[in-house]
């Protein structure tokens, strides 16, 4: 599902002009954005954490070139479903396989 798509979605749900929608999920997507570059995370109740994670020093190989480089510490944003998210997709996916 594409941004497009979720802004369709949410003005068929809703009744509300496609240009208010694409700006609010700009707006929240910008949020969710610029917290995280200010080391915050973002809580969704009943949805999920957006938050950074840290991934240590490593070597890695340019097997293009052949050479052996380091790669630094550096962070990554991440997501995490809350538990009853991870539930839910779940039991929607075993259903999905019992009726093939």
């Amino acid at each position: 599902m594409t941004k497009a798509d979720i802004v369709n979605e949410i003005a068929k749900s809703t009744g509300a002009e496609k240009v208010l929608v694409q700006t609010i999920v700009e707006a929240f997507m910008d949020n969710v954005r610029n917290s995280l570059i200010e080391n915050n995370n973002v809580y969704l109740r009943g949805f999920g954490t957006f938050n950074l994670k840290k991934r240590a020093t490593k070597t890695a190989r340019n097997i293009t070139q052949k050479e052996t480089i380091i790669v630094p510490e550096h962070y990554i944003p991440a997501f995490k479903p809350c538990p009853e998210f991870q539930t839910r997709v779940a039991e929607v996916k075993e259903l999905k396989e019992k009726s093939k």
